[in-house]
């Protein structure tokens, strides 16, 4: 579901050119567990399909289970898969992520070898400015991946105390004015709630220093991701699906996950970490081998997409993707 390029101006009949992130790669770290008669590849971030497609392409017998919470990314999805002829080898099914053990559970499939997330906002979402999601266009402030969700980004705005809204932009922005801008938010909202995403991103301007607005691309960036992660639960749904995805790996099967800010990789890094780790405790003579590694890690950290992909497709500069693979079932 990646944050990647468009050549032409979408709509909602035209939609954006999609130019996945990091697709060469991708298809080469879960070449391997998608090759084998019989494979099922989860696309937990189904977004265009644009991953999902080239490995169904590459492996004529594998099989895709794709997730999406937006239905018009399902809706394109879906065109796009069937007018590839692969439709009979996909189903794509309405769910966040985290929700995988359960879909996987409906469709009676015990353990599948491959996943791959690719987080942040799909082209579908972030060049549609209706959707909310840019400070570049004055749109409704919405943000919601999921349309039928019950709070947007003007529920959080306009409705969290100064505090809590600090909190979000520090955490999630990693915005050191954080401070500054939640109480200008309060000051303005208590004469005119915020609807558009317009007003929001004059007020964040206003609120940083000059000296400070000069540099670093524009101002109301870490505003912007910080409210669409807390109106999604973006890290929340992150942390609980991992787990979940790996445990749902067979020996053999791989997991590959593209990030886009330090948030989310952190927590990649962490929980692959974890799982590549021997937890056989140090004053022991000899490893025991049902507290030894279930993953072996398959990137040197975060690979990065080359300079030639970055100009082509500069959304991909932030990108970081991390891989590894199931080497044993957990005791």
């Amino acid at each position: 579901m990646s944050s990647t390029g468009s050549a032409a101006a979408p709509g909602p009949s035209r939609p954006a050119v999609h130019v996945p992130v990091l697709l060469e790669r991708v298809t080469e770290l879960l070449g391997p567990a998608c090759a084998p008669a019989g494979a099922v590849l989860v696309d937990a971030t189904l977004g265009l399909a644009g991953h999902a497609l080239a490995l169904l392409h590459a492996h004529p017998d594998l099989r895709l289970v794709g997730l999406d919470r937006d239905p018009e990314a399902r809706a394109e999805a879906a065109r796009r898969i069937a007018a590839a002829g692969c439709a009979d080898r996909a189903t794509l099914v309405p769910a966040v992520f985290d929700e995988l053990p359960d879909v996987l559970d409906r469709l009676g499939i015990a353990e599948v070898q491959a996943v791959l997330f690719d987080l942040g906002v799909s082209s579908l979402q972030l060049d549609r400015p209706d959707r909310g999601f840019s400070y570049a266009a004055d749109a409704p402030l919405d943000m919601r991946m999921d349309p039928a969700a019950p709070r947007t980004a003007a529920d959080v705005v306009n409705s969290y105390p100064a505090a809590q809204l600090a909190r979000v932009l520090r955490s999630y922005g990693e915005e050191r004015f954080a401070d500054r801008i939640a109480r200008a938010i309060e000051r303005e909202r208590a004469s005119e709630p915020f609807t558009r995403t317009g007003r929001l991103a004059e007020l964040v301007r206003s609120a940083i220093p000059a000296a400070t607005r000069r540099t670093g691309g524009h101002p109301a960036k870490r505003t912007f991701q910080a409210l669409r992660i807390e109106v999604n639960d973006e890290l929340g749904v992150l942390e609980r699906a991992l787990p979940a995805a790996i445990d749902a790996l067979a020996v053999g099967g791989r997991l590959a996950v593209i990030t886009f800010h330090s948030l989310e990789d952190r927590i990649v890094k962490q929980t692959l970490a974890a799982g590549a780790t021997d937890r056989t405790p140090p004053e022991l003579p000899v490893p025991l081998p049902e507290l030894g590694p279930t993953l072996r890690l398959l990137t040197r950290g975060g690979e990065a997409p080359s300079d030639a992909e970055v100009a082509a497709n500069p959304r991909a500069a932030s990108a970081r993707v991390r891989a590894a693979e199931r080497i044993r079932r957990a005791a």
